[in-house]
């Protein structure tokens, strides 16, 4: 049964977001940052890692999971380099100050590559690689996550979703943005199709067994007991290129971890061996790219613009009405959703119901 969902204005959120944060400790300037990515993520229409998530955080922050005393130790540097230990700190503000270190670095000597450890989830990627955009720049992010996804040919929970972003501007009205994990999906879309009563389509989870899993439910239960393990990019096997998805997500592994000293795999898992939750230690990777010491930047806006343009008038497939570009529709999205609100969820509107409860602010819904 579809759940009522009601819309609620994008910065009523926000601020309420903000309030939240703040609420367990957060400083305001770090807290208004953590808010500004949930709410980026809703308006591009990923409810996976919006406000949705918010509670998440609220819960690990008070179990001290995530430290709310962000602080960002920059352990080595060089002019186009650097090094940070982020403390388990919240990842949002300390991944915002690291592509702002890249973007700096970029601007003076043409490249900006910054490598963060000991951090934790930092929302979608695609946000701080807009923000290299914003400079006139080219930018990715990068980052490792918790073990949720099977090498090829397994069903052990190894790698995590490990998401590649990559954006650069255009002489169009939105920038090209291509913001997608390595495997087929995440765990926060399996937690919207709970949310909505849904199944899991056959082909994004395995079981122990190998059979691919279906049961919503049981998948958001059996995950944390390594019972299932969501799949790479192209699926189970080589057949549909799935070992094209695991080798991505185990480049990301190693760009992350690797050139930060930073944990990787089954570290990350949050988990003691005697079930005792502990900080996660994720590792980010942050590149920029400044367009100006290659090409004039209007120049390569231009170029950017007549690849999209010949792409999208390419010849169609049967019944379908237009071809996209990766950042249309988000841009797209979020016009309407700033016109109309952030869809809210009867879940979800009871998860932000009991925070406000709890902290004694408005409820935003």
């Amino acid at each position: 049964m579809t759940e009522r969902v009601v819309r609620v204005p994008v910065e009523k959120l926000r601020a309420f977001a903000q309030a939240t944060f703040e609420g367990v400790g957060v400083s305001p300037p770090d807290a208004a940052i953590a808010a500004e990515v949930l709410l980026a993520a809703d308006l591009r229409g990923i409810e996976s890692h919006g406000v949705s998530r918010l509670k998440m955080y609220y819960d690990w922050i008070k179990k001290g999971i995530i430290s709310p005393r962000v602080r960002f130790e920059v352990v080595r540097e060089g002019p186009t380099t650097a090094v940070v230990d982020a403390h388990t700190s919240l990842g949002h503000p300390v991944a915002r100050r690291a592509m702002e270190l890249a973007v700096a670095k970029a601007g003076e000597y043409g490249l900006g590559a910054v490598a963060v450890r000991n951090s934790s989830h930092y929302g979608i990627a695609g946000y701080y690689a807009l923000m290299a955009v914003e400079a006139g720049m080219v930018g990715l992010s990068f980052t490792n996550a918790r073990p949720s996804v099977a090498p090829t040919f397994g069903v052990e929970p190894m790698l995590g979703t490990n998401p590649i972003a990559f954006a650069c501007p255009t002489d169009e009205p939105f920038p090209f943005l291509f913001d997608a994990a390595t495997s087929i999906t995440q765990r926060g879309k399996i937690e919207v199709l709970a949310r909505e009563g849904r199944p899991t389509p056959a082909g994004w989870v395995t079981d122990r067994e190998g059979r691919l899993a279906t049961d919503t439910a049981a998948i958001l239960q059996g995950i944390p007991k390594e019972l299932y393990a969501l799949l790479p990019l192209g699926g189970a096997g080589e057949e549909m290129g799935g070992h094209k998805g695991y080798g991505l997500a185990t480049m990301v592994e190693i760009l992350c971890a690797g050139l930060s000293s930073g944990a990787f795999l089954w570290a990350l898992s949050g988990m003691e061996k005697d079930g005792t939750p502990r900080p996660h230690r994720l590792a980010h990777f942050f590149l920029a790219i400044s367009i100006e010491h290659f090409v004039p930047l209007e120049e390569f806006k231009g170029t950017v613009g007549g690849i999209l343009r010949e792409l999208r008038a390419a010849a169609k497939a049967p019944g379908e009405e237009r071809i996209y570009t990766a950042g249309e529709k988000s841009h797209a999205r979020a016009e309407r959703i700033r016109r109309d609100g952030v869809p809210v969820t009867a879940s979800l509107q009871k998860e932000l119901r009991g925070i406000a409860a709890e902290l004694g602010l408005p409820s935003p819904v």
